[in-house]
């Protein structure tokens, strides 16, 4: 299995831009699918983006599509979210979720897919 640890989120205004980042530790990074969730308070944890091992496909909700990016760098086991025009309703405790082995050139939206999780960082846009 592998950990993660979340980073880089804050309080921003609206508009304004953020870069998540998840740093991943305990064996080769390369080897997982990766996504992110967020979860409002009082509300489910919701998809927001996912990306294979290789980087090379991608998958994001409706609600952020055009304005948020995942990527990956394998050689600093690290994925991030570029988060662009950010909206109030972006406010949220956001996580890094992993995938490995057989699954890890697997897209999903779906959160029983993950089996790995971070402790989450909160990002806050105020209006």
């Amino acid at each position: 299995q592998v950990q993660l640890v979340e980073s880089g989120g804050g309080l921003v205004q609206a508009g304004a831009s953020l870069r998540l980042s998840c740093v991943a530790s305990g064996r080769s990074f390369t080897d997982y699918a990766m996504g992110w969730f967020r979860q409002a308070p009082g509300k489910a944890r919701d998809f927001v983006a996912a990306v294979t091992w290789s980087g090379g496909s991608t998958a994001y909700a409706d609600s952020v599509k055009g304005r948020f990016t995942i990527s990956r760098d394998n050689a600093k086991n690290t994925v991030y979210l570029q988060m662009n025009s950010l909206k109030p309703e972006d406010t949220a405790v956001y996580y890094c979720a992993a995938r490995g082995g057989y699954y890890k050139s697997t897209i999903s939206r779906q959160l029983e897919f993950y089996d790995n999780w971070g402790q989450g960082t909160q990002v806050t846009v105020s209006s």
